[in-house]
């Protein structure tokens, strides 16, 4: 899905966010659909520039309204959190970056932390997580681009059609 072609709303509303510490936080239709989605997947693929070491806002508004009680996380019978997207095997991330690499290391790449830690304790432990990253993009040339672009799509098949052949 892009969720900038559905247009997806990345602020939640005020009823949203009463409902969100109840058990029925999905209130709208876009939510309960994406959730579902989400609910019968078995790979996450994210690509998205990396802004100010960061998501998107529209990437972060979708994890906040749609990685909520009964899609992301469930409580057990200690009222402990546990994982609830164990359909989930793998999450793969794509980023393009205006700084070096090594800029990118010293500031932490907190999108890529939110995606392949945060999001992968919604999943549980058995997720394999995958990131690839072009930086200092403005400088890049075409061909330098082009190799990236080539190199991660046959890698993102690769990682799946090896998922799909050990089944």
């Amino acid at each position: 899905m892009r969720l900038a072609d559905e247009k997806f709303t990345t602020a939640m509303t005020s009823k949203e966010r009463h409902a969100y510490e109840t058990d029925s936080p999905l209130i709208s239709e876009d939510t309960r659909r994406h959730a579902q989605l989400l609910l019968q997947a078995e790979a996450i693929i994210f690509v998205y520039p990396t802004w100010w070491s960061g998501l998107p806002a529209q990437l972060k508004g979708w994890i906040d309204r749609v990685f909520v009680l009964g899609v992301a996380f469930r409580f057990n019978e200690k009222n402990q959190i546990r994982p609830n997207l164990n359909n989930i095997r793998h999450i793969i991330g794509v980023s393009t970056y205006g700084s070096p690499w090594r800029y990118i290391k010293l500031v932490n790449d907190n999108g890529r932390r939110t995606l392949t830690r945060a999001l992968r304790a919604s999943t549980g432990l058995r997720t394999r997580t995958m990131w690839h990253g072009i930086y200092a993009l403005d400088t890049c040339t075409a061909e330098q681009r082009e190799k990236f672009i080539t190199n991660t799509t046959r890698e993102i098949a690769k990682r799946l059609n090896k998922s799909k052949s050990s089944k």
